[in-house]
């Protein structure tokens, strides 16, 4: 990443260039990318193929300010903490489902190593999780606006991430690379099977809440409150495509076949 893209990235999250890669700038920088980039799949119902690698994410987020999903979310996020002079390591991780753990590479977390402070589990592409990084480095409660957190280890050597007593994803510790995950994001894109073929969201995390535009409903919460409306047309989805997540489109994403 060259200065100018750099540049361009800390804008479109809406932060400075940080006076120095420790803990403190690595909570900023996750927070304003939550706030900033939305977790979306649209990519999917639009046709879109989805390209790992660092220079079409950055074009993708950054210069056509899109979101995306872990894959691309984290990938991209890694090349900006690597950027300004973060140690970052890709893990592969598997989402708990209802009844069982999600396939090999099912999401992408990210180690970030910062000298005396840390180990960190940072994570912008899981939707609904931590607003700060978490350590990886205790087993004891963490306390985010998100939820109360831990990291548990499991008897393999995996870490397990738990909010409020709920598995939410297991974590390998083994270094991987981009391109390890194109086999799994691929079944993502096309497999009847996969929750993100079988749903059409864009969500995004506020300074009250979170929005959300499932489908046609837009749901907006904020503490207790709960807010959903379902939008009537073509031309109100798109507004609130561009309205609430900054996001333009020429046509509707298609609905997910029942």
């Amino acid at each position: 990443m060259d200065g100018p893209e750099l540049d361009a990235y800390l804008a479109r999250i809406g932060v400075t260039h940080p006076a120095r890669a420790d803990a403190a700038a690595l909570r900023e920088l996750q927070l304003r990318h939550l706030l900033a980039v939305p977790f979306e799949n649209l990519s999917i119902h639009l046709g879109e193929p989805i390209v790992l690698e660092p220079g079409a994410l950055l074009d993708k987020l950054v210069r056509r300010r899109r979101g995306g999903f872990c894959y691309e979310l984290n990938g991209a996020f890694s090349e900006l903490l690597s950027a300004l002079g973060f140690t970052v390591t890709l893990l592969a991780a598997r989402a708990f489902g209802d009844d069982a753990l999600g396939p090999p590479f099912d999401h992408l977390a990210l180690r970030v190593d910062i000298g005396g402070s840390g180990p960190w589990l940072a994570d912008v592409g899981f939707g609904r999780h931590s607003s700060y990084p978490l350590r990886l480095d205790t087993g004891a409660e963490q306390t985010d606006p998100g939820g109360t957190f831990r990291i548990v280890e499991t008897a393999d050597g995996d870490l397990d991430v738990l909010r409020d007593g709920q598995p939410q994803y297991r974590v390998e510790a083994r270094p991987r690379q981009l391109g390890d995950f194109e086999p799994t994001c691929w079944w993502h894109q096309t497999s009847p099977r996969s929750h993100l073929t079988q749903s059409l969201v864009c969500s995004l995390l506020t300074e009250t809440g979170r929005v959300t535009l499932s489908d046609r409903t837009l749901i907006q919460t904020a503490g207790e409150q709960r807010d959903e409306r379902t939008l009537s047309g073509d031309a109100e989805v798109l507004d609130a495509y561009r309205t609430w997540f900054g996001i333009v489109l020429d046509r509707v994403p298609a609905s997910p076949t029942p």
